[in-house]
């Protein structure tokens, strides 16, 4: 989910914690494992574009108006490149996006909001993982001087924006692990279990963990799933041996699925640890190295979205916000699985905006009116 987010935010528990959900009972093929299957083929293809709102003149009503995009930090890869995007996509609309660069630092996000509202922007995108929480006084400044304040792919689709932003356009991270979850069950033939390693400390966690249940219900109540919380700061130095015990704890478990794909590399070690090479990885985020790991057979699976998309689908929420214009706040981002049969579509090595098609690109050049 946000493989891209250092280990920043304190750790609210020292103790990693396991949370077991009851398996079922036996069952054959069944018709919510033809539903698991039928998922899991959906989105092993690119996706389609699904236009966010009506149609509208975006050279016309973005006239004379200018975004600031305060992303998490420019050093971050995918940071960077959903902040570029939205940039690109602003030249070709035809007014100003400025990222605010900074270096993961709170007091940088906050001199770039201040920036904003001293040269009169019309809007501040927080991109990817400025908290807001963090930022509330002065987001709260500068809607009072007159800039909105939005935020992009940082809360889940099913997760409630605050109140103190103006909107925020919404991430796929609970459709991520159900999607990983129909993917466990769909190729065990409905007889999954799956340790699911998650960060509590992040707030769409929650809402992952509730699609977690409500897939395995729907399309295989028989498998079983177990939860494990390692804190963000410990990923480096907790992971490894908290899934190798997991592993020797229950020698069922027959997937690991990190929400984030950057715990595979602290993941991989700890099946080499615990003996188990029989056990499968699946993940979310299409980051580079984990998709060339997919490449190299270490993970079985990882979903991805693309980077160009987000950047875009991100800057139509915003120009609706200004422009008035309705909008749907759930990015039309698709999700799309790498796996042996077609990950050298990212590239080789991977990349991160390889392989997801360009229906977007198209897509949104007709939905602002520049495709005439």
């Amino acid at each position: 989910m946000r493989a891209h987010y250092p280990s920043y935010l304190s750790a609210l528990s020292v103790l990693v914690g396991l949370a077991v959900a009851a398996p079922g009972t036996a069952a054959a093929q069944s018709p919510g494992l033809d539903a698991a299957k039928a998922l899991v083929d959906k989105h092993q293809s690119t996706g389609e574009f699904v236009a966010p709102g009506p149609a509208f003149d975006a050279k016309a009503c973005m006239a004379g108006k200018k975004i600031m995009v305060i992303p998490m930090t420019q050093a971050n890869p995918f940071s960077a490149n959903v902040a570029n995007a939205m940039k690109s996509a602003a030249v070709d609309v035809g007014f100003e996006v400025r990222v605010f660069d900074n270096q993961f630092d709170v007091q940088q996000w906050i001199r770039g909001i201040e920036l904003a509202v001293a040269e009169g922007y019309d809007l501040i995108d927080l991109s990817t993982a400025p908290i807001p929480e963090m930022l509330q006084p002065q987001i709260e400044a500068a809607r009072a001087a007159g800039v909105k304040v939005t935020v992009s792919h940082w809360y889940d689709a099913n997760e409630p924006v605050p109140g103190f932003v103006d909107g925020a356009s919404l991430a796929p991270f609970s459709a991520s692990m159900r999607l990983a979850s129909a993917w466990t069950i769909a190729k065990t033939d409905g007889k999954a279990s799956v340790l699911f390693v998650h960060s509590d400390e992040v707030s769409s966690g929650k809402y992952a963990r509730e699609a977690i249940e409500q897939a395995f219900a729907e399309f295989s109540p028989e498998s079983k799933y177990t939860f494990l919380n390692v804190p963000l700061s410990d990923w480096s130095t907790r992971m490894t041996q908290a899934v190798q015990s997991a592993l020797l704890a229950d020698p069922t478990i027959n997937y690991v699925v990190p929400f984030y794909d950057g715990m595979s590399q602290f993941v991989l070690p700890a099946l080499d640890l615990a003996g188990r090479s029989d056990v499968k990885i699946a993940s979310f985020n299409g980051t580079p190295f984990v998709l060339d790991m997919v490449r190299d057979g270490k993970v079985e699976m990882d979903i991805g979205e693309s980077v160009g998309w987000i950047g875009r689908a991100a800057l139509d929420y915003d120009m609706r916000l200004l422009c008035g214009i309705e909008a749907d706040p759930v990015l039309n981002v698709p999700l799309h699985i790498f796996d042996a049969s077609n990950v050298e579509s990212a590239g080789v090595p991977a990349t991160y905006d390889s392989g997801y098609g360009d229906a977007h690109v198209a897509g949104f050049a007709e939905l602002w009116g520049l495709a005439r």
